[in-house]
């Protein structure tokens, strides 16, 4: 099942088309890469998804029904730009944007001591939010963004001006977020985020689709057939291998590229008969941030 579906999507701006076509889904439980260099059109798309603005044609489902005036209540948005009143109170904050999403006063002091318990950060209540440091403020708008218990959860560059310690500390509570069935559009340039949560993604750039799927597919269909060797020792003099050339050999570590005549199981064996004594055998894939770069250069060209 879908939470999230985009069908043939476009938005125009006077004469730009900043989306061009765009059809995408997001599993129901799934944490989702919304990926694009800046002005890709993931701002505009992120805009029609939560409701802001309106697709000029194709569709869009949430849930399996088109849009409508209620579904803001089923999505929680964490801009890169943060929206918090600087003059407002922590708690006044949250318990104002909480009924702004529907919840009871109760419900949302209810679900907010919840969070600001988890988080640890209860005696924040009182505190004005133009005197909180960046990543404090910072946890008060994931809180804002998840309390009302969304099943489509929008974050965009969420781990910006946060320290180590409490970047997995919003790392941890995404992962149980999606545990729990919620579902996470994730937007961020930091393409390492993006390969250790994300299990989908798109990549856009100048509106259109280059890359849509899997992670672990993509990059294995991007793949250089290129095989990482290390070693103990000196290794072998000998170092040519039948359907392989060497592309590096330093530290005690060997690069080979097959040229596709042999099997990674027959390089095995060659090594070993060689006399390697090997310490680990590895393909090596390429980073999403490499497929990235390549992609969207190949795009502008």
């Amino acid at each position: 099942m879908n939470v999230l579906s985009l069908q043939n999507v476009v938005k125009t701006y006077a004469n730009h088309v900043a989306v061009n076509d765009v059809s995408f889904d997001v599993k129901a439980g799934s944490i989702f890469g919304l990926l694009g260099p800046n002005g890709a059109g993931k701002t505009s798309l992120i805009r029609i998804i939560t409701t802001i603005t309106a697709a000029d044609s194709g569709k869009v489902l949430l849930n399996g029904q088109a849009l409508n005036s209620l579904h803001p209540n089923e999505i929680g948005y964490m801009p890169e730009e943060r929206g918090l009143y600087k003059n407002m109170k922590v708690g006044e904050q949250l318990t104002y944007l909480a009924q702004l999403k529907g919840l009871s006063k109760v419900d949302a002091l209810k679900q907010l001591k919840y969070w600001l318990d988890k988080f640890e950060i209860h005696s924040w209540w009182h505190k004005k939010i133009g005197d909180l440091s960046k990543g404090m403020s910072q946890k008060v708008q994931f809180i804002a963004t998840v309390v009302h218990k969304p099943s489509l959860i929008i974050l965009d560059e969420p781990f910006s001006g946060l320290d180590p310690i409490n970047a997995n500390l919003i790392k941890d509570e995404i992962f149980e977020l999606k545990e729990k069935g919620a579902s996470i559009l994730f937007s961020t340039h930091r393409m390492e985020q993006v390969e250790e949560i994300c299990q989908d993604i798109v990549l856009i750039n100048k509106g259109k689709i280059l890359l849509y799927g899997d992670v672990n597919q993509i990059k294995h269909d991007f793949k250089e057939h290129l095989f990482s060797v290390k070693y103990a020792g000196n290794g072998s003099q000998d170092k040519n291998i039948s359907g392989f050339d060497v592309v590096s050999d330093q530290s005690n570590e060997l690069i080979l590229k097959s040229n596709g005549s042999q099997t990674s199981n027959e390089l095995l064996a060659n090594l070993i008969q060689k006399g390697f004594n090997i310490q680990s055998f590895n393909e090596i894939l390429p980073s999403l941030n490499e497929i990235f770069i390549k992609k969207v250069a190949a795009s502008n060209e």
